[in-house]
């Protein structure tokens, strides 16, 4: 062996690079940027996720089995208590109250919602160097082209003016305009026309006959119906696209962000023939089973490309169960879908908007965690951001929270988020900071009882609602009468985050819409 000391020093420099050079390879391979796919669920309650709900009636072995390898948050919560609302904030980062949308829901022929200059999590991560995908139910507008542009192309519910789009020509303001590379989807929910599917914005097939189902579980409104639109498969058609996606990009050096927007289990509740009667319960409860089944699909597609350790899977739903599953059969067989919650969908009450949600992320996330801070489901873009390294500006993501600090189990001191906005069907708001939930309306604001119209059974009853969720998830004792402090305190906080633009720390901004509009919220000029 040569011991010239000229040589040692040499090896020893070699020696340091190769070992400089693997520490940098694994700093790299650390540092890559995760793929990302977020499955949102349509009118899934918070009770029909066994992890969840240990008395479940129905069995979801593959979303357990999701929990079981990433993180269950048991305090998740979307923006609203009803579909669009919902898309809206996990999107854009900033609660759908803010939009021009301050009640209620589009509708198939509705108009794009969300403006092309509006930041989403899609364009944070194009520009980051992800390829991006949505499959799935749109439900946030986007521009027909029209036969006769001087005709609104909507009427209402049971539109009559479907003719006079031109489904020959190119869609306007598509999802492929809000970040997107890839768009393959339908305009509205699974029961509102037109039956259409619209890929990269055009329509793939033209409508050429009108359906409409009656069905107690399966009913759809009456409209224009493509050959290669079959109700009964969207949803499979849906995951098997996904799932088709997921393998091609794998393969890929960029990494991928599918948003899978199902239409289900909301109506039509179409379990396909082998789901059919398996739960024992009702057909909602088939089609639940047949989610969490397409869920294992879809899981297990990610761990055999080989992509799973730096994939994120995220499930969640868009809000609380709706009375359309038949609650009441499911109840009297011992399945509560809202759990130990108030309500369903389209309330303000808990069972509203209060969801199940997962995060499945090896690399990063503890499998078999549980975090019971208070989330909103408008904190993706925060945490997509942070993940692919983008800083938010102020007019972007304003009422979004960065997750990976729970994700990464690091501490925190008192809340995660200062407080968080609820928003239900009709527009009522509620405010939950810690154990305190302050309800702006005397009833449900949404569809179950006491409703906004039922005029003889919010008579007497206060104008506002205080719940210590600790002490009374149920929401069944009202404590504003002798807790005036307390309302106060969060009435004040809740018009600071309307008034601010924001919820998050950062520069004001402005809310869509008329001042008029704020000036019709009464407390807000009720505050001390």
């Amino acid at each position: 062996m040569n011991n010239h000391p000229k040589t040692i020093l040499v090896a020893f420099f070699v020696l340091t690079v190769l070992s400089c050079s693997e520490k940098n390879a694994k700093e790299v391979s650390i540092e890559q940027k995760p793929n990302i796919i977020f499955v949102l669920a349509d009118d899934l309650g918070y009770g029909d996720i066994s992890a969840f709900n240990s008395n479940s009636k129905i069995k979801t072995p593959h979303l357990d089995q999701l929990a079981q390898e990433g993180m269950m948050f048991t305090d998740a919560h979307t923006s609203s208590a009803v579909c669009t609302p919902t898309r809206y904030g996990i999107l854009t980062g900033r609660y759908n109250w803010r939009s021009s949308l301050k009640e209620g829901v589009l509708i198939g022929a509705s108009k794009a919602l969300i403006p092309k200059n509006r930041t989403t999590v899609a364009s944070i991560l194009k520009k980051s160097g992800y390829s991006t995908a949505f499959i799935g139910k749109w439900h946030l507008g986007w521009d027909w082209a029209l036969k006769n542009p001087d005709l609104e192309p909507t009427t209402g519910w049971q539109d009559t003016t479907f003719t006079n789009i031109d489904y020959t020509k190119p869609v306007k303001n598509t999802p492929n305009d809000l970040g997107f590379d890839y768009a393959y989807g339908h305009s509205g929910s699974l029961d509102m026309a037109p039956y259409v599917y619209v890929e990269n914005g055009m329509a793939t097939e033209i409508p050429d006959s009108t359906t409409v189902n009656t069905g107690k579980y399966s009913w759809w409104r009456k409209g224009p119906t493509s050959k290669d639109f079959v109700h009964d498969d969207v949803t499979p058609n849906f995951f098997r696209r996904g799932i088709k996606y997921v393998k091609e990009q794998a393969n890929k050096e960029e990494p991928f962000f599918l948003y899978l927007a199902l239409p289900s289990p909301h109506t039509p509740i179409l379990p396909t023939a082998e789901w059919q009667d398996k739960s024992g319960l009702n057909p909602y409860a088939d089609f639940m089973m047949m989610i969490d089944d397409y869920m294992g699909k879809l899981n297990a597609t990610v761990k055999s490309a080989g992509v799973a350790d730096n994939t994120i899977i995220v499930f969640t739903s868009d809000n609380g169960c709706s009375p359309a599953a038949k609650i009441e059969e499911l109840t009297e067989k011992g399945h509560f879908p809202s759990h130990i919650y108030r309500g369903h969908k389209a309330d303000i009450f808990e069972g509203g908007h209060r969801v199940p949600y997962i995060i499945k992320w090896p690399e990063k996330v503890k499998k078999g965690s549980v975090n019971a801070q208070t989330i909103c489901t408008t904190d993706f873009v925060a945490t997509c951001a942070a993940i692919a390294g983008y800083r938010l500006k102020d007019n972007e993501g304003e009422d979004s929270y960065n997750l990976l600090p729970l994700l990464k189990q690091e501490p925190v001191e008192g809340n995660f988020r200062e407080a968080t906005v609820h928003h239900s069907i009709n527009g009522s708001f509620a405010i939950r900071k810690g154990d305190w939930k302050l309800i702006m309306c005397p009833g449900s604001g949404g569809w179950s009882f006491p409703t906004p119209n039922n005029k003889e059974a919010l008579e007497g009853l206060s104008k506002v609602q205080l719940y210590n969720l600790k002490d009374d998830p149920a929401e069944s004792d009202n404590l504003q009468a002798s807790n005036n402090g307390k309302v106060e305190e969060l009435k004040k906080l809740l018009t600071k985050y309307i008034q601010d633009g924001r919820s998050t720390p950062g520069i004001a901004q402005r809310n869509d819409g008329e001042e008029e509009i704020w000036k019709q919220l009464w407390w807000m000029d009720n505050v001390n």
